[in-house]
């Protein structure tokens, strides 16, 4: 899907509908006893960074979600079936965390608990007025310290409606959402249709939080994986990295507001192309760091490039389904200053992945734990990312042009620049979150389009005579 916010997802006027857990399960919820599954090591940290910042005086959103469109009239009863069943079918919906001290404990509501609340917020003539009020009110609803921590919404119009999902980050990841607008259409055409609909829970993400952090559990601070996580950060100078480039920030001012540039990087064509190009040296994804090492290194003249890229943890097939915040992340360092050529620095940046990213395995807040590390948090942003996903095999990606489907970021506040280039059927995107500041932006636009005419430049090595342009 392509990422973008609010803002720029083709908000439309129309009656806007929303769905929230019934009042009467957010009830029950506050009598559970403690699920005896821990949260996971990422959502704990999670949870702590926002009460960090949130104690510092600032509120700041960090919801992920989804926008999609259902063709024809629509019967919004049939639809609210299709969203109770599907978030039952995954279980990290139902639970919460509260907290005992400064301990962060789970809690899970029984599945026949499960009911939504529907209510009718009125007709929006101004999708200016419209995108405002879905974006304050996921700001409220999906918010990392409350639970319920997600929202259903749609905007119903004659010929059809757009649905907008938002969720707390704790929930889900990339594949998750991306999964959802071919969920919900199957579910809602099942209704309609009078047809048996697939209601098997998909795997729970809570069992693998608990898995996963038995696990983490098992590791000191001689592993070896604790101890290439220090070498990495001394080499950073005892901090988690940053995007280097100068991004225009004051270090003792306040946490800076952030923008969004999101733009189509290259078409299909270019980007079977860099695929085909990159292909010997382990894919796109290697492409794409060091064509963005390169051009850091000829904005800032750095001489290694460092960043942390993140990786799915779902190495059973059986987590595939499931929703949940299955990422671990890996440092990466390319010695920019000797690649002599393109051909170079995929020779670096593919040994650096393959030197590293086993470490992505490991929770990053684990590490740190163990490395004593007081990373106190001052922004939502631990450190600059540089994200990679192909999207294609996922179901129904074929028609998300045609069904107006958006993965959605909320951009607020950070002084990180973090990174998503996604393959679409239509070609490579881009999109990135950035400080908002003139020489923030300047940099960040001199890197795009250096990072676009290196891909373009090997895409055109593969590509047909007569079909480069």
């Amino acid at each position: 899907m392509r990422v973008t916010d609010l803002q720029h997802c083709e908000i439309r006027p129309g009656r806007l509908v929303e769905w929230a857990l019934h009042p009467a399960a957010v009830a029950a919820a506050s009598a559970l006893p403690d699920d005896e599954r821990p949260p996971a090591y990422v959502q704990e940290s999670h949870l702590r960074t926002s009460l960090s910042i949130r104690r510092d005086g600032l509120f700041v959103p960090t919801w992920l979600g989804t926008a999609f469109d259902l063709p024809g009239r629509v019967d919004l009863d049939v639809l609210e079936v299709a969203l109770r069943t599907w978030t039952l079918r995954h279980e990290t919906l139902r639970s919460g965390f509260r907290w005992a001290g400064d301990e962060v404990r789970r809690f899970t509501l029984a599945p026949e608990a499960v009911a939504l609340d529907r209510r009718d917020v009125g007709h929006f003539a101004d999708p200016n007025a419209l995108t405002r009020c879905l974006r304050d009110r996921f700001d409220v609803a999906a918010d990392a310290l409350t639970w319920p921590n997600f929202l259903f919404a749609a905007v119903v119009r004659d010929d059809g409606a757009s649905v907008y999902m938002a969720f707390d980050h704790s929930n889900v990841d990339a594949y998750s959402l991306h999964r959802i607008a071919a969920e919900i259409h199957e579910l809602y055409t099942a209704g309609l249709t009078g047809r048996p609909a697939d209601e098997t829970p998909a795997a729970s993400y809570i069992d693998f939080c608990a898995a996963e952090r038995s696990d983490a559990d098992l590791i000191d601070d001689g592993h070896e994986i604790v101890d290439r996580w220090r070498e990495f950060i001394a080499r950073c100078d005892g901090r988690l990295p940053n995007f280097p480039v100068d991004l225009g920030l004051d270090p003792d001012g306040p946490l800076p507001r952030q923008k969004l540039l999101r733009e189509p990087l290259v078409d299909a064509e270019h980007a079977a192309g860099f695929e085909a190009y990159c292909r010997p040296y382990g894919g796109s994804l290697v492409g794409i760091l060091a064509a963005t090492a390169l051009a850091a290194h000829e904005i800032s003249g750095l001489d290694v490039y460092r960043t942390v890229v993140p990786f799915h943890t779902r190495a059973a097939s059986r987590w595939q389904d499931s929703v949940g915040w299955y990422v671990g992340g890996a440092p990466v360092e390319i010695p920019v200053s000797a690649a002599t050529d393109f051909d170079s620095a995929l020779d670096l940046a593919r040994a650096t992945l393959r030197r590293n990213r086993q470490l992505s395995r490991m929770p990053l807040a684990r590490v740190l734990r163990l490395l004593g590390a007081d990373f106190r948090p001052t922004s939502p942003d631990l450190y600059s990312i540089v994200s990679y996903v192909d999207t294609r095999a996922t179901p129904g990606s074929e028609r998300w042009q045609e069904q107006k489907a958006y993965t959605l970021i909320r951009v607020s506040y950070g002084d990180q620049v973090c990174v998503w280039v996604t393959r679409l059927h239509e070609g490579l995107q881009f999109a990135a979150r950035y400080p908002d500041t003139d020489i923030a932006y300047k940099n960040l636009r001199r890197c795009v389009e250096r990072v676009r005419g290196l891909v373009v430049s090997a895409a055109r090595e593969r590509m047909p005579v007569g079909h480069a342009p």
